[in-house]
């Protein structure tokens, strides 16, 4: 019996075709665009705990943190302009992140890919090379330019080229590179903050060239999906790509799905405006809530500034550098236990599983630092027990976040959409994703400085809602091809009202429903 919520697994219709060595390959190249998303949210902390780096760009922070020590410990990094700097990024991916919608439908997939390296490569440049605090602020807008493109078509490209067996493996395969593109910043920024002559932090933001020069010369290589494809008219070579991709020359029941999806697809005019539609109720709903509940986990608040958390919480600069490069590991480790799971024990497991494990560890952690340190933020010294403890419940949760909501997060919103929106709500996903990231990077350090300890409780209050959230409104996704995902929302007890009910067992036939008359 399914829980509440809940629906049985497997679609009406199984495709013939296996996991082949060709999707295998392409599948990780397309995943190493997570790389540069990943390499962003580590460095960024790194570097704004670099003593060099703040007395150049911002002399103020670099007194309150040295020189002035009657500051609060939880406010020494509380200043707009650094927080511009880290969430200017954010904002610029979310306007891209709506161009993108339109560039990865009529040009395809790669195309996105390829814009999004080749913007990720000119802000890693200029940043690299910065004199100036506004030529910090350019290169992170050129950033989140290539983040929003990349974030918008690489999931979407791994959910189609992936059998439906297989498909939360390989998607996850995006979720892992960004987990190692974090852990890959949090060893550089560690080695290079110990560089004589303090020019390490441009070596940790130019070092950014090379994630942006992978995700460029993979999207060059890499073969277009078979429903892009037939969406931009080329049947033919689509129905030999997908042989390719399937390692079967019986593909007609799949490649029809897929071109009466094209088809239906085609006839919508306004693939925005059709999404407020009642039947796309559900899609909607999961592409705003589960981004937004993603970023209020609390877990860009560790990546972001696990460096400048644990530097404010008593560990000196190296031992903060340290105990991110630890983060980063079990961040990596866990997210390779999600890939082997998520096809076995199913998406609602996992998302239940991690949320109730970070209520716990959010809990004990607010606990350690509000009795070491008060409300005046002033512990004295700390000893080495209570470093300890803190990494280790903070090492649980990061674990938790990424077997759960961190490569679910992308994973259910990108195989949920039926093609006719699939660009359109991938945008708002990725959208609302930038959007709550950037407020939550823009604010976090204030929040910090006034709600002390109690941060922990703030995240781990809205992780209990979105916990109850899946429990009750989100049905299983394992084991169902793609253009057959409407039949979760038909059997689905509080869903099922809205969408159609004539015919309507699959993508196609959603597809179908939007179509003009």
């Amino acid at each position: 019996m399914p829980a509440v919520g809940g629906i049985s697994t497997g679609g009406d219709k199984e495709y013939p075709g296996s996991l082949t060595p060709f999707v295998t390959v392409t599948c990780i190249v397309a995943a190493m665009g997570g790389l540069i998303f990943g390499y962003d949210i580590g460095i960024s902390g790194g570097v704004t705990s670099m003593d060099p780096f703040l007395l150049k760009f911002f002399p103020s922070v670099y007194r309150k943190k040295n020189l002035d020590k009657s500051t609060n410990k939880y406010c020494q990094y509380d200043s707009q302009t650094l927080t511009m700097f880290t969430s200017s990024l954010y904002l610029a991916a979310l306007l891209s992140s709506l161009v993108a919608s339109t560039v990865t439908r009529k040009f395809g997939r790669k195309r996105s890919m390829l814009f999004g390296g080749v913007l990720f490569l000119v802000g890693a440049l200029i940043n690299g090379f910065a004199q100036r605090v506004w030529m910090l602020i350019v290169g992170r807008i050129l950033l989140g330019f290539g983040i929003g493109f990349a974030n918008q078509s690489v999931p979407l490209y791994l959910s189609e080229m992936a059998p439906y067996k297989y498909r939360g493996a390989l998607n996850i395969g995006f979720q892992l590179s960004i987990t190692v593109g974090i852990l890959v910043a949090n060893v550089l920024n560690y080695f290079f903050a110990k560089i004589k002559g303090g020019w390490g932090w441009r070596l940790s933001l130019g070092g950014a060239m090379v994630p942006a020069l992978i995700i460029t010369v993979g999207s060059l290589v890499l073969p277009d999906t078979p429903n892009s494809m037939i969406e931009r008219g080329d049947r033919e070579k689509a129905k030999a790509q997908l042989q390719r991709v399937r390692g079967v020359d019986d593909v007609e029941q799949e490649f029809s799905d897929l071109v009466a999806a094209s088809e239906a697809s085609s006839q919508v005019e306004h693939p925005w405006r059709n999404l407020l539609q009642r039947k796309y109720r559900p899609h909607l709903t999961m592409a705003v809530l589960i981004p937004f509940f993603q970023q209020l986990t609390g877990i860009n608040v560790i990546m972001f500034y696990a460096p400048v958390l644990f530097n404010s919480i008593g560990f000196k600069d190296d031992a903060a550098l340290m105990s991110a490069v630890i983060t980063g590991v079990v961040n990596v480790f866990a997210t390779c236990v999600s890939i082997y799971g998520v096809d076995k024990w199913g998406r609602r497991a996992l998302f239940l599983e991690g949320g109730v494990q970070m209520i716990i560890c959010q809990a004990v952690v607010a606990a350690a630092i509000g009795a070491k340190f008060g409300i005046d933020g002033n512990p004295g010294d700390l000893p080495k027990w209570y470093a300890v403890v803190v990494v280790l419940f903070i090492c649980i949760y990061v674990s938790a976040f990424a077997w759960s909501w961190g490569p679910l997060g992308w994973l259910v919103p990108s195989e949920i959409f039926p093609l006719e929106i699939r660009s359109a709500a991938q945008s708002i996903n990725v959208s609302v994703n930038m959007l709550f990231t950037f407020l939550i990077a823009q604010v976090f350090l204030t929040m910090l400085c006034h709600m002390k300890f109690g941060l922990f409780i703030f995240f781990a209050f809205f992780v209990l809602v979105m916990t109850f959230f899946i429990y009750f409104f989100l049905p299983e996704t394992k084991g169902i091809p793609i253009e057959e995902m409407g039949q979760v929302w038909k059997e689905h007890p509080f869903w099922s009202r809205f969408v159609d009910h004539d015919g309507y067992g699959n993508g196609v036939e959603m597809g179908k429903g939007a179509v003009k008359v």
